[in-house]
């Protein structure tokens, strides 16, 4: 099969297309011919030797959601057959034409959604559903902060609090990114101003702080989330865009009896990636289903053009995913 191979460590030019085995599926997996994959900011990572692929992933084929057709089903694999349209995560190798997957860590995709649109869903949703709704329990009626609304994660959160009844402000690097996250369900945006925008956050919610909030961004972003916070606010940490340091006030994290939680999804055991997706099956396909929600892509590139869509997506002028085709 083709694959997408990373040759060394380095910029978007070390992606290369090449030919590598086949892989066979062993007890309780089964085989998917990939149709598209997405591009994330752990596959940049990868290559540049920043973020190295989990044990049970190939360590020189990146890529981490998908969307296709069972070719090939092992043993014990439950009621999967030949043919069945199935989207998911994996720790790796989703730049290829064919992948290895658990029989349990994937679901069916929806008839309306076609594999393109499937392949910008599973990363951005299952991470958003599982820091916001899973992890910090947001509910009708309140309000979660979402950083870089723009982007595949948070387009997919903005859609997630307008289906379960919550309300969203959202900040972005550019008033045109925000003005493009209306549609989706966003109440209220922020363009922050030298890294700070707690107080017009606030402004932009009646005058109160926030319930939730979805920390893409990280860095000083963090003691700003702190300032718009409501006593007994949650905070999932989920990106570190902006940098992995931050100085905070410890007091006010008391004093506002503050939850900070810090989240992952590709670091996590295979059992728990399990859980993750039957949640994201039970709770999440059937709004695709029904198109209460929707995949938000951006840009499409063929396998053979990966490097392409890394130099786009590093730009960060892009809004939704930037999606490889693979198949038909």
């Amino acid at each position: 099969m083709r694959a997408i191979v990373i040759t060394k460590p380095g910029g978007p030019e070390v992606l290369e297309l090449k030919e590598v085995a086949t892989p066979e599926p062993a007890r309780g997996e089964v085989r998917v011919r990939v149709h598209a994959t997405a591009v994330n900011r752990a596959d940049l990572l990868q290559r540049m030797g920043a973020y190295p692929a989990p044990p049970d992933a190939p360590a020189d084929i990146p890529g981490m959601e998908f969307a296709g057709e069972i070719d090939a089903v092992g043993e014990a694999a439950g009621e999967w057959k030949l043919g069945d349209r199935v989207f998911g995560l994996a720790g790796g190798g989703t730049y290829a034409e064919q992948l290895v997957v658990h029989a349990r860590a994937i679901a069916r995709l929806p008839e309306r959604v076609s594999f393109h649109e499937g392949a910008a869903v599973p990363e951005a949703f299952i991470t958003a559903y599982d820091a916001m709704v899973t992890q910090a329990g947001l509910a009708a009626g309140e309000t979660v902060l979402i950083h870089a609304a723009g982007s595949g994660v948070g387009t997919a959160a903005i859609q997630i609090a307008r289906a379960i009844g919550a309300r969203s402000v959202g900040t972005a690097r550019t008033q045109a990114k925000l003005e493009r996250a209306r549609p989706l369900g966003l109440d209220a945006g922020v363009v922050p101003e030298a890294g700070r925008f707690a107080q017009q956050v606030i402004a932009a919610n009646g005058g109160r702080g926030v319930d939730v909030v979805l920390e893409l961004v990280g860095g000083a972003y963090v003691p700003e989330d702190f300032l718009c916070m409501q006593t007994g606010a949650r905070l999932m940490l989920v990106g570190l865009l902006a940098g992995a340091r931050a100085d905070v006030d410890l007091a006010m994290l008391l004093r506002k009896r503050l939850v900070v939680r810090g989240t992952t999804l590709r670091a996590r055991p295979l059992e728990e990636k399990i859980l993750a997706t039957q949640v994201f099956a039970r709770s999440i396909v059937p709004l695709f289903a029904s198109g209460a929600l929707a995949p938000i892509v951006d840009r499409a590139f063929p396998l053979a053009e990966a490097a392409a869509a890394h130099a786009y997506v590093a730009s960060n002028e892009g809004f939704g995913k930037v999606i490889l085709t693979v198949g038909a």
